[in-house]
């Protein structure tokens, strides 16, 4: 955890024992405290639900500037590399499946 957070915790592990301190003497009642506090998360969660398109589009749109983009020439020399493996694999299986049916067939001869 870093400092900030660290001190956000204490700060509120604090308030929370002060408000129980004032509930158990008396001073502030159970159901004040919990309307008060559904009332700050609601506005804390409206707050966020509207910035939080605006935001994630400003992280993405930053996160795009960082990223670096491949060479015409690399995009065609790593397709043409696809490509190939596609081509040797499609052998591959094609051979097997030719061995397999040939040996299927002598099987069914007997």
């Amino acid at each position: 955890m870093s400092k900030k957070q660290k001190a956000l915790v204490a700060e509120e592990t604090l308030k929370s024992s002060q408000k129980q301190n004032q509930i158990t003497q008396g001073k502030v009642a159970k159901s004040d405290k919990k309307s008060k506090d559904n009332k700050k998360d609601q506005k804390k969660k409206d707050k966020k639900e509207k910035g939080s398109l605006v935001k994630k589009t400003k992280e993405t749109v930053s996160e795009l500037k960082k990223v670096t983009w491949p060479t015409f020439a690399e995009v065609v020399k790593k397709t043409g590399i696809v490509v190939a493996f596609v081509v040797i694999f499609g052998l591959f299986l094609f051979g097997v499946n030719s061995l397999l049916g040939y040996l299927a067939e002598l099987l069914i001869k007997f």
